[in-house]
């Protein structure tokens, strides 16, 4: 597959999955928390500038920084949960319902953060030599 198509096709399913990812947040979440649903307010107008940036600004050097932006979200969302005082350390989702998905999106999503960290930098040191992707 064509470099320059990875690039936006890993930027979307980071998107899809953190998506997933905060839907999971916002169920879990305890009445009165951010989690709860005031961290929509931030997460939807975050994503929008993301997607935007993925297929609006693909070729352009400011989708590729949105993009290097979006990845080092998604390789943090990993880091954020094992680091918080609840995280994967302290056994606080050994005994919920359902943490496959939970779990297996943050594998994920550090995975295509870190596959999308290459590519956006890969592509952006490619537009400031001036050659083709």
């Amino acid at each position: 597959m064509k470099r320059n198509l990875l690039l936006p096709i890993t930027s979307l399913l980071e998107i899809l999955l953190i998506t997933f990812h905060l839907t999971s947040d916002t169920i879990r979440a305890r009445a009165g928390t951010p989690e709860a649903g005031g961290s929509t307010l931030v997460a939807v107008p975050i994503l929008f500038i993301w997607l935007y940036g993925t297929l609006m600004l693909t070729e352009r050097r400011s989708g590729h920084i949105i993009m290097l932006f979006g990845s080092l979200c998604a390789m943090g969302m990993p880091v954020i949960h094992v680091k918080a005082a609840a995280g994967f350390f302290h056994g606080a989702l050994a005994g919920s319902s359902g943490p496959f998905v939970f779990v297996w999106t943050l594998h994920a999503l550090g995975v295509l953060g870190m596959f999308s960290l290459v590519l956006a930098v890969r592509g952006l040191w490619d537009l400031r030599r001036g050659q083709p992707r």
